[in-house]
Formats: C-alpha cells, structure tokens, sequence
C-alpha cells in the first residue's frame, strides 16, 4: 500500500489560487476570516512548524463519575449509586439516538424495551445495513468455555495490555465483567454461533492472547450480531417505543443551555432540513477511518455526526490512534476507493511469510520451507501469528521495506492454509472459513485452498474518540456517546474481536444504567423548533450547504478525499515522524483552503444528492485530519498503533514514554485555524503494573 498510495503533492508547494480561499466555512453569523487574516491563536499554515506553536495547554480532565472503589467494585457500586426512573416516568422522556449498528441499535432496543420514547436515525435505507454487519471474526468474552485459564481479570489485563496501557482502567474493567452477558443476550435472541460436536459454543483464539474466548458465526459474526440487535430494534418499532428514522444524516447538534437537547437532520431523499428534540442524544456513529479514504471501511462511514458534536464542545479524545490490520487484501490499483478485510480470525490456522530473498520471485508453492521466512513466527515465538495488529502490521512493512514483500509492487506477505489443509483437512477448513475463502477468490481470481493469500496492513478501526467519562457521557451534558464513536475502552491499539464486545456492551448493558441516571436527575424544558438554539443549528446547516453548492470549481469531492488519504497514509499512517507530520500539517491546511475555493458539488440541495452528502463528510475530514496530525506530533512517543519512527527499541518494537504521555489527550475546539486546547486527563493503573509490552 505504501507504494501505491502516494501522496499527491506531499511536498511541493500548491499553486495559488486566483481567489484567496476561507479558513474555515462560513457561519450565518458572520464572513469566514480570510485565510490572509489569520486570527491571534492561528495556526502556522506554512514552512516548519513545532508542536508547542500548534496548540494551547488547558485545564486537566478527569473521568468524576468512577465510583473510588477497587476496579472489580465499580460497576456495581456505580449502579447502586445511580438514580432510577420508574417506569411510569419512562413513559415522559425522549432520547435521540444516532446510529443503528451494534451500539446504536443495541441502545435503541434496550431503552425502547425500559420504556423511554426513543428517536433513531440512520444514514442508511435500513437499520440493519450498518456498518457493524461488515464484521467478520468473531466477539470476546471471558466464559472460560476452554478451562484454558481465562477470567474476567485476564479479559481485562489482556486488553489493557493490548491497548499498550493507554485505555482507562476502570472503563476496560467494566468491559470485561460484563462481557459473558452479551453471549447470553445474544444466544437467547438466537444469533447463530459456532458449536462443537457436542453442541456447546465453539471459540477460537484472536491476536494478542494466550486463551480460546473469541465467539464466532464462521465469518460473518458482525452480521449475525447485527440481526439480533435489528430483530430487537424492529419489535420496539412495531410496539411504538421507537420512532425509527432511516436516509437521514445528521449535520448539527443543538445545545439549551449548555446541555445536548436534539439534532438537525437531512432527509437524505428530499433535502429537507428537520430539527429533532429529545431529554438527551446519544450517538452510536462509528469511526473515522475514511479521513484516509482507503480503509476497510463502508464508502459512507465518516466522522461528521461526532464532529459537529466536536465543534459544539465535546472534546475529541486521542484522535491520532489508528489502527492498521495487517489482514487486507492488497491495493491492486489506483482505481480503488475501498480495501477489502480478511478476518484475523485466519490467523488461528494460517501461517504468514515471504521469501527470505528478495529475489525469490518463484511460485509460492515451489518455495521450499528452507528459504521461507516465517518472521512472525520467528520474532515472536511465544505468540506467533497471534501477536497484537499493530505489531504484525509493523512486522508486515519491515520485511516489505526490505524489498522481500510479494505481489505487485512487492507490497503484500503470504498467509498461507497448507500446513492447515494437511492437518484439520480441506473439509474443516471450508467449514471454518469457507464463506472468506469464497470472497478472496471472487475478489483476486486466486483459489486459496490451492495458493497462499496475499495480505497487506490497512486501516481499519479508529481508537480514538469523543471523549467520555465512566457513564459513556461527553463534555456536553446529556451527550452520550457508545460503541466506536467514543474512545475510552482500547488505548492505542485495539485487540481483535473487542469491537463487537464493546459496541454491545454499551448499548445492551452500560448506557441504559447510566443515561437512566442521568434524566432521573435533571429537569428538561420543552423545546422546539422556535427556541434561539434550533433556528441558529438550522441557519448554519442551511449556510454550510449553500456554500458547498455556491463554489462551482474544478475539482471533484473525491479528487481532494484521495489527495488527503494519501497525505495521511503517507504521513500519519502505520509510521510517523516529527517532519513528516509538519509536513502533513502544512499540506493539509493548504488543501482545506483549495477544497472551499475550488471544490465542484453539482446538484441542489432540494434533492438526492450524493456529491452533496460526500463534499459535507470530506469537509470534516480535512479538520479532523489536522487534529490527528497535531495530536500525533505532540504525543512523541510510540504506542500501540501511534509509531513514532523516533521513539523505538533497538530490535524496533514500540517504546512508550509514560513519564510524559501517560494521559488522555482530549481536545477542545476553538475554531477552525486556531490553536485547540489540549486537556489531558491522567491515567493511573491500581490493578495492574504498567510495563513494557513483549510478546515474544
């Protein structure tokens, strides 16, 4: 990937445009500052720049809602502690959820389910097309099934330690505790899981453990997961609990007094712009991974509900912990827009290796075992193929940067079933992964029972977040925010199948406790479409789509989503240094400038328009890619996904500096060209010692 997808012009200085372009997009209130009258706090849009002149150090942060008990108490102690609503008073209150997949959908059904009057929204033509179906291998939970020594403690060391110590402790405890739950809320909604012979659930093992706690429905467990939650969804719809709202994007969030009170949504089919209001909003929208336009990612996934929460106060936390999978088919050519996951579940059975010489260009087969190198293998002997993602992506560029990668290009390893067929048999084998299999061949025209795989590292999932505290709720009251789109629960690196345990987890279990608490304790005003707050959300989108319209340039919405893809691949991808971050900082704002003089958006706004939705997302890509650079300039450390090329042990394994950067990096929006402010919340390890990870 790293050859084939370049930058465009990472370093060479844009042309001028003929009009000076905005610095940010214009707001009803006022005309954007011109980008040649940058405000006091600006920051530097050209040549060097340091991370000290790129942002401003406010207050400390600190999660207050953790009860002070030992971590295996807390969630206990905090649900005693909260406030209940009985259900007759249920019946009064609104919540607005934004998003349908596992956390999402779970939240909806289970509060529609308690009795409160739930408004969902989606961006799709059904709920059940949310991205979470897209998941493959399987979900954690600390069942010990296999006697094999897992606990919840072990659940919860092992994602810590997978995270590389930069996940809250108490809210990965509270993960873990309640993660046999959503097994048996899922087997009870009959979500079809894997058995043995002897009927019991069948798991398997996922990167970065030791033990067997990984459910799976062959590869297509998100899908299964995400029918239950759908199936529970639609019982709520049909019994008038939840008022289900799909095709319609949010692009505002409206804040009363300081606290979340609804959203303004685009009927995607119509163009018509409607105000929604609730007791308080969720958002279950995912992650980000589309900033860098290749991604395992659905073409629609994208950052801008969380965003325009973003712009109205909630602070974004570690924005530049991204998660590279090593398991992606390779980029075949320039012509793509989406890459194509294979489920680290192959991983349990498939061996991964090049050629020990680079110029072994031979057939696969005809390599002998004596001139492969299995370098996973041979790295780290104790966890072999199942070390963590972030470090076999790493270990997965380092022989490629070698020149010994294989394929086009020499940018892709072999994941290889021989060995696999020859001992559990082709049967077992299609019966474990066939339908991956079947969608390897369909896409490359290679018959993986017969030849290795070719894999390459790609984006996948995106750690960071907005910021919550242990009830999942914002630094805006009454703003709650579960599964993906928050970042409290994987640190720096996110262990496999942990994203389908988290997003379940808040929305069956978590959020339904501590929202309760939440509107048991504060009174809520009507409000409605009239109030001063709705009409300026509405005057604002109106203006954003306006001007979107109104600029009739020359380049394509996708034209500049791929030119920044590449900056950020490039310069904020599996391997980031202090100049190139510059670099990419530098470009970035140039870029922004070019998208809001020149950007080309046909259509109207009265109407389906898809170039309209893009151009909208893209224009929140470029202001979260210039905090991911900056977050990842000023953390100069190297953990879990975030390498840092200057901060690396002498066999170039990551090398954390806890004494500086053992925090929370959480930021406050300032304004679109000014310095944001940078809050950093500590984290403090009590049940575990924080130490450098080895998985040798």
């Amino acid at each position: 990937m790293d050859d084939q997808q370049q930058p465009t012009t990472p370093a060479e200085e844009p042309a001028a445009a003929a009009e000076p372009a905005p610095a940010a997009e214009p707001t009803p209130a006022a005309e954007p500052t011109p980008a040649a009258e940058p405000a006091p706090d600006a920051v530097p849009t050209a040549g060097s720049v340091d991370a000290d002149d790129l942002y401003v150090e406010g207050e400390p942060i600190h999660d207050t809602k953790a009860p002070r008990v030992p971590v295996d108490q807390m969630w206990d102690q905090r649900r005693f502690d909260a406030t209940l609503v009985n259900p007759a008073n249920r019946r009064k209150m609104s919540v607005i959820i934004v998003g349908t997949g596992l956390a999402g959908g779970s939240a909806a059904a289970t509060l529609g389910e308690a009795g409160y009057q739930v408004k969902s929204f989606c961006y799709q033509d059904s709920p059940r097309r949310a991205h979470s179906i897209a998941a493959q291998g399987g979900i954690n939970a600390a069942k010990n099934y296999r006697n094999d020594g897992d606990s919840v403690h072990r659940l919860f060391y092992d994602t810590v330690k997978g995270g590389d110590y930069r996940s809250r402790e108490s809210n990965v405890y509270r993960l873990a505790q309640v993660s046999a739950n959503i097994i048996d809320q899922c087997v009870a909604q009959g979500v079809p899981f894997a058995r043995e012979y002897g009927g019991l659930l069948d798991t398997r093992s996922f990167g970065g453990v030791q033990v067997q706690r990984t459910f799976y429905a062959r590869g297509q467990t998100g899908q299964q997961l995400l029918i239950g939650a759908y199936q529970a969804l639609e019982r709520q719809i049909a019994a008038g609990t939840v008022e289900m709202h799909t095709r319609h994007e949010m692009l505002e969030l409206i804040v009363v007094d300081g606290k979340a009170r609804g959203i303004v949504a685009r009927d995607m089919v119509t163009g018509e712009i409607e105000t929604h209001f609730a007791d308080a909003v969720v958002l279950g929208t995912g992650g980000y991974g589309n900033v860098f336009y290749l991604s395992t990612n659905a073409m629609g996934c994208n950052v801008t509900a969380s965003w325009r929460a973003h712009r109205k106060g909630a602070y974004f936390a570690n924005p530049c912990y991204t998660q590279i999978h090593p398991t992606c088919i390779p980029v075949s050519g320039d012509y793509q827009s989406k890459l194509t996951l294979m489920s680290e579940s192959l991983r349990n059975d498939g061996r991964i290796w090049v050629p020990k010489s680079g110029e072994d260009k031979r057939d696969p087969r005809e390599i002998p075992e004596a001139d492969r190198d299995y370098y996973l293998e041979r790295r780290y002997p104790s966890f072999g193929n199942l070390v963590p993602r972030d470090v076999a992506s790493r270990a997965a560029k380092q022989v490629c940067d070698e020149g010994r990668g294989v394929g086009p290009g020499g940018r892709g390893v072999y994941l290889d079933f021989a060995d696999a067929i020859v001992r559990l048999g082709e049967k077992a084998v299609r019966a474990k992964y066939g339908n991956l299999f079947d969608m390897y061949a369909q896409i490359t025209g290679e018959d993986p029972y017969q030849t290795p795989m070719r894999i390459y590292p790609a984006v996948h999932y995106t750690m960071g977040g907005l910021w919550v505290d242990y009830d999942l709720e914002s630094s805006i009251p009454g703003l709650f925010v579960v599964g993906e789109a928050n970042f409290s629960d994987h640190g720096a690196n996110r262990l496999g199948a942990s994203a389908l345990m988290q997003g379940l987890a808040d929305g069956y279990f978590v959020l339904p406790n501590t929202i309760a608490n939440y509107l048991g304790t504060n009174s809520h005003q009507p409000v409605d479409a009239s109030h001063p707050a709705a009409v300026e959300a509405v005057a604002a989108v109106r203006e954003r789509i306006h001007k979107l319209l109104s600029i009739k340039g020359n380049r394509s919405v996708d034209s500049f989503h791929k030119e920044l893809g590449n900056l950020m691949w490039e310069y904020c991808g599996m391997e980031r240094t202090a100049d190139g971050l510059r670099k990419a900082i530098t470009r970035i704002g140039e870029l922004r400038e070019e998208f809001w003089s020149d950007v080309r958006v046909l259509g109207s706004g009265d109407e389906l328009n898809q170039a309209l939705e893009k151009a909208g997302r893209v224009a929140d890509f470029f202001e979260l890619a210039e905090l991911m650079c900056v977050d990842a300039l000023t953390r100069a450390e190297s953990c879990g996904g975030h390498f840092r090329a200057e901060s690396q042990t002498p066999e170039g394994e990551a090398l954390r500096n806890d004494e500086e950067f053992a925090h929370v990096s959480a930021w406050e929006f300032t304004g679109v060209g000014t310095k944001p402010v940078l809050h950093k919340e500590p984290l403090e390890y009590e049940a575990i010692e924080m130490k450098q990870r080895s998985y040798k």
